[in-house]
């Protein structure tokens, strides 16, 4: 791969110049006014001292500022360090700080929430409405090159730093290249090339929203939508009104807008081509329930690791009833895939281990932390910590994290096993597994619960009719019931919140 991100952008520029690049609201910008809008930001940016190597800190909504400002600092070589808009104030410190960013890129919206912290480290840049620091983006002279082209396809291109549900979070390093390949591993997955308008409602920080979405669409000459954020109503009507042909969510982005919108049916989905979904597998009966109300069969299950571009594997629509559940029985383009019992032992049908990755997307190491670097690799493969049985027929079931394993009793116990049998009781919507420690089984297993609507809750009848389905060493012996789960922004449920608040409660 020689080509840079940016270069790309300029490339689009003169092969789709007329085509509409990004959509947002009634905004529009075709692949000329993008690199144009591109070329003020960068000029812009360069004014303010930010050359190749520096890092630049993105805090913000879906917007076309957000992504003409990141692309503006591409084209002077510096450094993306996208961050969750949601984080708190000294979350944020944190991730600049860590990154040496010099420059913060925020929405208006959310300058005020910037830490006095935060602006003694990195200079804030605001970003509004068509507008970089005041400074016009879609309109006016266009400036001259402000420097060569920055044509470096080995140089670091963005820290995207990973949810730190273990400790700190941790930056995973990514070159031109790495972002480039998973673009393209996305295009050959799913057919994606310039007729496609493809919908981005989750947040454009993730890896995957951002680099085999928005790039991967500006590689083939593809039109982006964007929705400042999902809203379940707002994602249809986007769809409807923009007819977009390709979107990707968490499974209960697809889920709450047939629970919570009684007029579900009146939306015209018919220009949808690919629906993809990843962060959780489903099961069949969630499967045939989005098969037939989405009026569609076109739904690809994706696995994949932000190290790693994010590339993984994909279960095809025709499998989503035959193989619910699975990830998938093989790697992307570009990406090999092993499970692992130990680092010597590779498992075949019916064994169970560790998934190893390696792509040509995967990231450079770990900023600043060349220890987790270390560990995170093994002759080249990268250890991705989740834990899969193989099937009969060579398709991967995701288990449970090796850090999610809870050993009680001399046991181990995968919380996802249980899990799964939980989630079939009927007064249970939504149910994490962790472990407590305990001083004479060394861990409890512990179930957090949401209860359906109208349900009551009784532990001692849940617990035997678990027993029936479940070793009795793998049946919760304590429930706490929550109103909620935790969720990452991309719809997740994160145990590292459960785990601080019930260890401490216990």
């Amino acid at each position: 791969m020689l080509w840079t991100i940016d270069k790309v952008v300029r490339t689009a520029a003169r092969k789709h110049g007329g085509r509409e690049a990004l959509v947002a609201g009634a905004q529009r910008l075709t692949y000329a006014e993008l690199d144009r809008a591109v070329s003020r930001a960068a000029h812009h940016l360069h004014g303010l001292g930010l050359g190749p190597g520096d890092r630049v800190a993105l805090k913000g909504r879906n917007s076309l500022p957000w992504v003409v400002g990141a692309l503006g600092a591409l084209r002077l070589g510096a450094v993306l360090v996208p961050m969750n808009h949601k984080l708190a104030p000294p979350e944020s410190d944190y991730v600049v700080e860590h990154s040496g960013a010099s420059l913060l890129l925020v929405d208006a919206e959310l300058a005020e929430t910037v830490a006095p912290e935060t602006r003694r480290m990195a200079r804030v840049v605001v970003l509004s409405e068509g507008h970089l620091d005041a400074v016009p983006l879609f309109e006016g002279p266009v400036p001259e090159d402000v420097s060569p082209a920055f044509d470096d396809a080995d140089a670091l291109a963005e820290l995207l730093y990973t949810s730190g549900t273990t400790g700190k979070p941790k930056g995973c390093m990514h070159s031109h290249a790495n972002v480039l390949l998973a673009g393209m591993a996305s295009s050959l997955t799913y057919n994606l090339d310039q007729t496609h308008r493809v919908l981005i409602a989750m947040p454009i920080w993730h890896s995957f929203p951002l680099n085999n979405l928005l790039f991967g669409s500006f590689f083939v000459g593809a039109t982006v939508v964007l929705l400042p954020e999902y809203h379940p109503r707002g994602f249809l009507e986007a769809i409807q009104q923009e007819r977009c042909t390709l979107f990707f969510g968490a499974p209960i982005a697809y889920t709450m807008p047939l629970d919570v919108l009684s007029d579900f049916d009146s939306f015209d989905l018919s220009s949808m081509r690919v629906w993809i979904y990843g962060g959780g597998p489903i099961d069949a009966h969630t499967a045939r329930r989005l098969s037939e109300r989405y009026r569609s069969e076109a739904f690809f299950q994706v696995f994949g690791m932000t190290e790693a571009g994010p590339a993984g594997t994909a279960l095809r629509p025709e499998e989503q009833l035959t193989k619910a559940g699975s990830i998938g029985q093989f790697a992307t383009a570009g990406c090999d895939l092993k499970v692992m019992e130990n680092p010597e032992l590779e498992v075949g049908p019916g064994g169970t281990g560790e998934i190893w990755m390696r792509c040509q997307s995967m990231m450079l190491g770990y900023w600043r932390d060349p220890a987790a670097t270390d560990a995170a690799f093994h002759d080249g493969w990268y250890r991705t910590g989740d834990v899969a049985h193989v099937d009969a027929d060579g398709y991967l079931f995701i288990v449970d994290r090796l850090r999610d394993m809870i050993v009680t009793g001399g046991e181990n116990v995968y919380s996802k096993e249980v899990e799964d049998v939980l989630a079939t009781h009927p007064d249970i919507a939504e149910v994490a597994v962790i472990g407590v420690p305990h001083e004479t089984w060394g861990e409890t297993v512990t179930a957090v619960v949401v209860l359906r609507k109208g349900s009551t809750f009784e532990p001692k009848i849940i617990r035997a009719w678990a027993t029936k389905r479940l070793a009795r060493f793998k049946v919760p012996r304590v429930f706490h019931v929550a109103q909620e789960l935790p969720r990452t922004p991309s719809g997740k449920v994160t145990k590292g919140p459960l785990r601080d608040r019930y260890v401490t409660d216990r």
